[in-house]
Formats: C-alpha cells, structure tokens, sequence
C-alpha cells in the first residue's frame, strides 16, 4: 500500500522504520515542526523528521492540516491510507475521508481505557497489570475510534514509562503491519468502543511529580516509575530539590511516619509513608548525575541522618 505517516516522538520511530522495511511505500511523512529545546532552545527537528531525512523521505511540517491548501497537498499524494502514531495534531474529517482505507492510529493502551495524551504513565499510576496497543480506525473523536487489532502486555512491578514506551512502541510496530495487510484483504472489520468503559489519561505535569509521602509506598513507587524518563519524581531536603530515579516498596508492621528517614545505609535510603517504607535507591542532586542511594550516601552521609523529615 501507499502510506502516508504521521508522527512525532521517537515512540513512533520503530513503526515508521518497519513500514520502510516492509512491502508498502511511505510517500510522504507529516511530523510537527522544529520545537527549541535544551538550555540554548535551538530549533530540534522531531525523532520522525530525523529519522525520515536519514531516509530521504519526503518530510512536512504544518502545524495544523485545517487549511485548504495542505488538505490539497496531502490529497495529491493519492496515499490508500494514513497511519498516525503520536503525531499530535488534529486530523480534521477532510483528512480522515481522503485515502482510500482511511486513517488508523496506533494508541499504546487497551482502549478504550486510557483514551487520552499519557495512558502508559496512568496505567502506571493506577497500578494496572496490563498495558496494551490498540490500532483503531481513526474518527473525528480522541481515540474513539472502532478498534481494528489489540494485543495485551503484561507490566511488571519494575517497568518504568520509559521501559513500557520501549516495549509497545516495538509491539505496535509488528501489529500494525498484520493490521495493514489484513485492511488490504479486507478481513479486518472495526469494532465500536464501548463508551461506557472508557478512561481518561489526561496530559502529565511537572507539579504531579512531588511525592507526597502521606501516601503508601506503593502508590510512591508507582509514582516514580511512572514519571520515569519525564519529570521524574523528586522530594525536599534542607529546601534543594532531589529527583528520585528508582526506588522498592517495603512493607512493614512497625509504626513509622509519613516523610520520616528510618535507616540510610549501602542498601538504600528508607523513609516511612503512610503505609510501608520506600526505599530510595537512585537519586539525583540539583546539576549533578543520577547515581545508586549508597554513592551518594559516601558524599551526602550527612543530609539524609535517621529520624530527619523530608517533605
């Protein structure tokens, strides 16, 4: 088939470099523009447009596919469907009804639960044993549309965003390619969503991340593992803000505080929540590198002192 694709982050990487691996054709790629980034805020292409200007790809990005001319210009190229991984702009009606088998998305959760911009962080979040990718046919909703092929994965007590990112990005790329086939056989038939079912994953900030440790250990370590590699969760020590990479929830019996450090030692910092002990076991100091509890207990013995509150 002639594929047009649509998308951003380095998510959607692996799709793209299985669809140019595959029989189909990708005749043009649609990604967002240039965005500053880093302290300098220089211009930085998307991981799609690196990737697609690596592999002279014919590569646009409008940021928004409303006007006339772009609808146009994405007609004339007489593509027999879009697929659109995390690409991040509207696709208006226009769009959706051009190529000849439509548009279909590749959304990294079991819809319709966790409809929406984070659904890997609040599965996360909400302690779900199962993740998922769904590939859909798209409509004019936020990912209502009629469910094409869905594969379960299991999350493991370990699994941080960035791990789960890794993990349905290359899943969703080998499903896609069954569903394209079977769209091209016309054996693969959209089921409605059930409304009724549906979550919310609504977009991840900064201000989330502080743990909050009248919290349990385990809704801390969910917390950790879900804001893995962004914004990172983090805490208060004598006012500097440490980020908190990796940590082991504990249970125990003994009465302890909430914010209270109960032991610092080789294994890990421990500090008591509302139910449990979080074990600290990777952090990181303002301007310096993320490293293990005991490395920078060698330096910073002094800041983390048994019966100390932290908040």
């Amino acid at each position: 088939m002639k594929i047009i694709f649509a998308g951003t982050p380095q998510f959607a990487v692996p799709t793209l470099k299985a669809l140019l691996e595959s029989r189909h054709q990708v005749c043009a790629v649609y990604t967002q523009p240039d965005k500053p980034s880093g302290r300098g805020l220089k211009l930085t292409p998307t991981p799609v447009k690196q990737f697609a200007l690596k592999n002279n790809l014919t590569v646009l990005e409008p940021e928004t596919l409303r006007e006339f001319v772009l609808q146009k210009q994405f007609k004339e190229f007489q593509a027999d469907i879009l697929v659109d991984v995390a690409y991040g702009v509207l696709v208006p009606k226009t769009i959706l009804e051009t190529p000849r088998f439509g548009c279909i998305n590749l959304h990294p959760s079991l819809l319709p639960r966790w409809r929406g911009a984070a659904p890997i962080q609040r599965a996360l979040l909400a302690g779900d044993s199962e993740i998922g990718v769904t590939i859909m046919q798209m409509d004019e909703g936020y990912d209502t549309g009629g469910i094409l092929i869905q594969e379960k994965l299991a999350v493991s007590p370990f699994d941080t965003t960035k791990m789960l990112l890794q993990k349905t990005s290359e899943l969703g790329a080998k499903l896609l390619l069954v569903a394209l086939d079977e769209i091209e056989a016309g054996t693969l038939k959209a089921m409605p969503q059930n409304d009724a079912q549906s979550t919310y994953a609504k977009k991840i900030v900064k201000t989330e991340a502080k743990l909050n440790w009248r919290l349990s250990a385990i809704e801390l370590d969910r917390m950790v593992r879900a804001f893995n590699p962004w914004p990172i969760a983090y805490t208060e020590i004598n006012g500097e803000i440490i980020r908190v990479w990796q940590t082991l929830p504990i249970a125990t019996e003994a009465e302890i505080k909430p914010g209270e450090i109960i032991q610092a030692n080789a294994d890990g910092i421990d500090v008591g929540t509302s139910s449990g002990i979080l074990r600290i076991l990777q952090l990181q100091f303002p301007g310096k590198k993320a490293l293990p509890a005991k490395d920078i207990l060698n330096a910073h013995h002094e800041v983390f002192t048994v019966g100390k509150n932290i908040s």
